[in-house]
């Protein structure tokens, strides 16, 4: 059978999904650029022809499985509906059992961003522009009056470092904590930062 050639681009977005599957499967720290190339039965110099080193690979490949989760988070920013259903859906999809990106490779990279600026910087990045949605998201509620928020950017903090803590017990510990119990937990602190009800919270009134 005749190789697909690919172009820049397509050979691109291959190596970097081949380089989070092996991430996800070995980790950072284990990862060896050969991993890649053999995974997709290309060869070593192709890997380092579009990415010079491993540190700059490990960066893109994690920046490219973050931007696909950024996305999903604007359209559902961008929905129709109360922001109180909004920000509940963004919400629960971000957290640990939701259908965000895979928390292993999130961990992965924080941990290894400790020691590795370029990583270091797009991890940072991708935390602001998560961050920076979510406070939009809260300041259109309160602006539509259904609810009141003093501080949005605040709250949006402190709900992404319970959702943050939460992915990193549920991943490192599986078991210790029920996904029942880490809902209504995250239910609890979003309707507190918004000065709602549960149950109105929950109604998406």
């Amino acid at each position: 059978m005749a190789r697909i050639r690919l172009n820049v681009a397509e050979r691109r977005e291959a190596l970097l999904l081949a380089a989070v599957e092996q991430i996800e499967e070995r980790g950072i720290a284990a990862l060896r650029i050969s991993d890649v190339a053999t995974a997709l039965g290309v060869s070593n110099a192709l890997v380092l022809y579009h990415f010079s080193t491993k540190e700059k690979l490990v960066a893109a490949a994690f920046e490219h499985a973050a931007q696909a989760d950024l996305a999903r988070l604007h359209t559902l920013a961008g929905r129709g509906g109360s922001a109180v259903k909004r920000l509940r859906a963004a919400v629960r999809w971000y957290s640990p059992t939701g259908q965000a990106k895979g928390w292993k490779l999130w961990i992965e990279g924080w941990a290894a961003s400790l020691r590795e600026p370029v990583l270091r910087e797009v991890t940072l990045g991708l935390d602001r522009q998560w961050k920076a949605t979510l406070t939009r998201m809260i300041a259109e509620g309160a602006e539509a009056g259904e609810y009141e928020c003093r501080d949005p950017r605040a709250s949006a903090w402190r709900l992404t470092a319970l959702l943050d803590g939460l992915a990193v017990q549920m991943t490192a510990l599986p078991g210790a904590l029920s996904r029942r119990q880490m809902e209504s937990w995250v239910d609890d602190a979003l309707a507190a930062e918004l000065g709602l009800d549960r149950a109105d919270l929950v109604s998406g009134r």
